[in-house]
């Protein structure tokens, strides 16, 4: 980790100090990570500093994550939707804002503009590749780590008001980031390295109920998610000799099992289940356009797929993109053997 240092982290420590508006920003379309390492963050400014603290997020916390938030909090958690609103005010008001869980402004959409256009100073903890390392004045980027929410701890436990007790963190602040690794690795399936073991094991001594997290996070999905996983797996998985599975959901299904942000989180991994299945692509179809998500196995590559092919990026082993309407294809009918073809292509490399 070679971004946390004693001069980082004094760095870090003067310009959160010398603030009296700090703003915690994460990315569009926020998941478990990016929810876990934004509160876990605005739990510890809150026990620690006087500044006034805001989370500002580009869209609504998935419902499936909205256990996260603590009563009380949700005053100080901004949702973006105009340039004129308080979450855009709030960042233009910030002399420090800290920017969460993705690599460079874009994957902010709407809050793009306020932030290149922002005098505040900008922090980033990020484990995601390539970060625009020009559009920050802190920079903590470790890519060989499970999450954000994990990098977040281990900065954390290295400032004066933890001095290396996890304990000092409270435990709000380190049920969050525990949660937040928890959904990035697939409870421990994806991106585990033994850092991310010794993190959770010093989290739950500090009295983290991983019991409760997990029924929460893994448990706790409404009955129509399970039907719609159903029908995807029964009537529109495809699995091609080549290693590659690739399912589509329109928005039609979509509107037909009332599926909202969240309910779809894991489809991508559970191709991966069948042997011969070395990389997994799931496709969601929004307004003008269609999410991409790919997961792979080891030796596969997900990120260099996503870069190529789906004007993405993210990990070796999970990454995202999009598909354009009518740019990459005339409409998601046509999804399913765009993707065929491209993994067909790709994955005989």
């Amino acid at each position: 980790m070679n971004d946390i240092s004693g001069h980082t982290i004094q760095t870090m420590m003067s310009m959160i100090e010398n603030a009296r508006h700090i703003s915690i920003v994460t990315h569009m379309k926020p998941d478990g990570d990016a929810m876990g390492s934004s509160l876990g963050l605005y739990r510890f400014l809150l026990r620690n500093v006087k500044a006034r603290i805001k989370i500002v997020l580009p869209s609504e916390c998935p419902r499936n994550l909205a256990f996260m938030v603590q009563e009380g909090e949700n005053s100080d958690i901004l949702v973006h939707s105009s340039n004129d609103d308080p979450a855009f005010v709030a960042l233009m008001e910030s002399d420090l804002i800290f920017c969460l869980d993705f690599n460079s402004f874009h994957r902010t959409e709407g809050l793009q503009q306020a932030l290149q256009e922002s005098q505040a100073a900008k922090i980033l903890i990020d484990h995601h590749l390539n970060p625009d390392r020009s559009m920050f004045d802190l920079v903590f980027s470790e890519t060989e780590i499970s999450s954000t929410s994990e990098l977040l701890y281990y900065i954390l436990v290295r400032t004066p008001y933890i001095d290396g007790e996890a304990s000092r963190l409270g435990l709000a602040c380190a049920s969050a980031i525990y949660t937040g690794m928890t959904t990035d690795t697939n409870n421990f399936n994806n991106s585990t390295y033994p850092s991310t073991l010794a993190m959770a094991s010093e989290l739950i001594a500090c009295g983290v109920d991983r019991d409760v997290i997990i029924e929460k996070v893994m448990h706790s999905y409404r009955e129509n998610r399970m039907r719609l996983l159903g029908t995807l797996l029964k009537d529109n998985m495809v699995v091609i000799p080549e290693g590659g599975a690739c399912i589509v959901l329109d928005k039609k299904t979509i509107q037909e099992y009332d599926i909202v942000e969240g309910d779809t989180e894991g489809f991508v991994n559970i191709p991966l289940d069948i042997a011969n299945v070395r990389m997994s692509i799931f496709v969601k179809e929004e307004d003008g356009k269609a999410r991409v998500s790919i997961r792979s196995k080891k030796g596969t590559s997900a990120n260099r797929c996503a870069t190529t092919y789906f004007h993405g990026g993210g990990h070796e082993n999970a990454s995202g993109g999009k598909i354009i309407f009518p740019d990459d294809i005339t409409d998601i009918s046509m999804a399913k053997d765009y993707i065929l073809g491209i993994m067909e292509s790709f994955l005989n490399e």
